[in-house]
């Protein structure tokens, strides 16, 4: 990939290989939306007027991507009052891509409006009828636009490498409420959303349904169905003192408010760093707060991600490996150092097996997607390596040294999209130029462009985990071991000592003194399922069923597909594929699709 230098990041041309959009000749600063959401139909329809520069002088065309969507009528306007239609046309469509939307525009076209409707189909939106939902009453409606499905729902340059402003009016059934990554108005249903701050397509979200709100501090609050408010409010308590946290480590927060919206549990994701209004799975509820590192994690990407963000799939990295390193540091500063050695191993174990299950190709940072889905970059590499990259550079460097380079990293790149490229340029040239010896103790080039890890890569250690190695032994000799006082993380890393084959005798033993086939810990629940389903636990089979029907977590949902038998994982997946999102649908077919196919084809 290639940047422009003459001119400013966010102004730079780059090579986006999942976008058709021609942004270096003309590119959209500000999106005006006014929708209807049509839930007879599935439809999302409505108008969208784009604010353009022209960039090349000489460029008669706007090109912008999408996907199955229709588009009634194009317009183009030099002052957003009169406007005269403008031809379009649709070209070939790619199964990932979508197709691009050419637009022909005059030398004085500075709007552009689009009449259009989405697809019932659009890969970004699921439609939850009511018994779907936690209240059962009402229907419900959420986005997930990361990484290519915002051209499936909004016409626009869906690149990261394009950031816009937008405004928009949504219009919704009456007793349901809209909300968007944007400002959001708790006692009113008529809100017009506005995100003054430039941010990618793929951060653009939109929610619809039986909502409420509910105040964690003066700048945090909790959207949720009201059935779960008051238990999602409670876990996330300490959101405000997260952000506090945060700001002290790598300076304000930019975005004015931090929400957080509970999703259904249908929801493909965690979370969704959506600015302003994170979407989150309500699987981190758990009663205890042992699960909200993913609100630390969601809240991080404010800084690394929706600040700075990757201009193009390819850099994944840069979003996610800063975010994880930051979302470990925003929980030792609440929780303590051990919680933070817990997770830190934890994902240390995850990265092991990624690196194990992927191809040399997938392992590396600066990952190579050109006629990919970049939903297939979006493993736990780019998480967890990434991190641990940052680890490396923070131990030989200095924490206090590497706070310092980070804070000034988000100031230099605010608002911005960039290339690895450019942001190794700049790690060198302000954080090891005067340090040769730190240079060349960090293999940089090894860690970015490299399969695995580094010889030198650090292994993090914990003293809560150590001494569970010592009682795993015990367990399988038959005795009794004290867990009164273990947390979550505790018992993942237990689970995942033990041998990966155990006896029915040693199973039922596990799930007689814990109760792990009834817990109400997703987290645990989905580690003790796999084993279940690795060991055959006939015990745990309803309870598999129930789980695989009424959540859509891939990071849940994926490995049981993959760890079951054909005929068990069809008549599973037959129940569950309506309740899924397209997203963790695609994900489940490609799963079986493999299953099906001969051996040695």
């Amino acid at each position: 990939m290639t940047s422009c230098s003459q001119k400013p990041a966010n102004q730079a041309v780059f090579h986006d290989p999942h976008s058709y959009a021609n942004a270096g000749q003309v590119r959209v600063r500000h999106l005006n939306l006014d929708l209807d959401v049509m839930f007879d139909q599935r439809t999302v329809r409505g108008t969208a007027v784009l604010t353009v520069d022209r960039i090349d002088p000489h460029a008669r065309q706007l090109v912008l991507d999408s996907r199955a969507l229709q588009i009634d009528e194009t317009e183009i306007s030099p002052d957003g009052k009169k406007y005269r239609e403008a031809r379009f046309a649709i070209g070939k469509r790619d199964p990932i891509l979508g197709a691009p939307l050419a637009i022909d525009i005059a030398p004085d076209t500075k709007y552009v409006r689009i009449r259009y409707s989405s697809s019932p189909t659009a890969s970004a939106l699921q439609w939850l009828d009511p018994e779907q939902t936690a209240g059962k009453q009402k229907p419900f409606l959420y986005t997930q636009s990361e990484a290519i499905h915002a051209r499936s729902w909004l016409p626009l340059q869906d690149s990261p490498s394009v950031r816009v402003t937008y405004e928009a009016r949504v219009h919704v059934p009456a007793g349901l409420k809209a909300v968007m990554s944007a400002t959001n108005c708790p006692d009113s249903n008529d809100c017009r959303f506005v995100m003054d701050k430039p941010i990618p397509s793929y951060l653009i979200a939109l929610a619809v349904g039986d909502l409420a709100f509910r105040a964690t501090g003066p700048r945090t609050g909790v959207w949720a169905e009201p059935a779960v408010l008051e238990s999602a409010a409670r876990e996330f308590s300490d959101m405000e003192n997260m952000l506090k946290a945060a700001e002290a480590l790598y300076g304000p927060y930019r975005w004015g408010r931090y929400d957080v919206l509970v999703l259904p549990p249908s929801f493909p994701y965690g979370g969704m760093e959506n600015p302003r209004l994170t979407f989150a799975t309500p699987t981190v509820i758990a009663g205890d707060k042992s699960l909200v590192s993913l609100v630390a994690h969601e809240l991080a990407h404010s800084w690394s991600g929706n600040l700075v963000t990757n201009a193009t799939w390819s850099d994944f990295w840069l979003n996610e490996g800063y975010t994880v390193y930051i979302e470990r540091r925003i929980l030792e500063q609440l929780y303590g150092k051990r919680r933070e050695e817990m997770e830190a191993v934890l994902g240390y174990q995850d990265l092991q097996e990624e690196i194990k299950t992927h191809a040399a190709r997938d392992q590396i940072l600066n990952i190579n997607l050109d006629g990919r889905d970049p939903d297939d970059g979006m493993t736990e590499i780019p998480y967890e390596k990434g991190a641990l990259f940052l680890t490396q550079e923070e131990q030989t460097i200095g924490r206090e040294k590497f706070d310092v380079y980070l804070k000034d990293y988000f100031d230099h790149f605010a608002f911005q999209s960039i290339t690895t490229l450019e942001s190794l340029n700049y790690m060198r040239s302000h954080l090891f130029e005067s340090d040769e010896k730190a240079a060349a103790a960090i293999p940089v080039n090894e860690w970015v462009y490299q399969p695995g890890l580094p010889s030198s890569a650090p292994k993090p250690v914990s003293q809560a985990f150590i001494a569970i190695d010592r009682q795993i032994p015990l367990w399988l000799e038959g005795k009794k071991i004290e867990t009164s006082d273990w947390a979550t993380q505790q018992w993942l890393y237990f689970l995942r000592g033990l041998p990966e084959h155990l006896s029915a005798a040693q199973m039922s033993r596990l799930d007689a003194e814990n109760r792990f086939t009834s817990t109400r810990n997703d987290e645990i629940l989905d580690q003790w399922l796999l084993m279940s389903v690795r060991n055959h636990y006939a015990a745990a089979a309803g309870r598999l069923e129930e789980f695989l029907t009424t959540v859509g977590r891939i990071k849940y949902v994926k490995p049981l597909y993959q760890a079951m038998d054909l005929p068990q994982a069809k008549a599973i997946y037959e129940k569950a594929r309506p309740m899924y999102h397209p997203i963790t649908q695609a994900s489940i077919d490609a799963v079986l699709a493999k299953k099906e196919k001969p051996k040695g084809t």
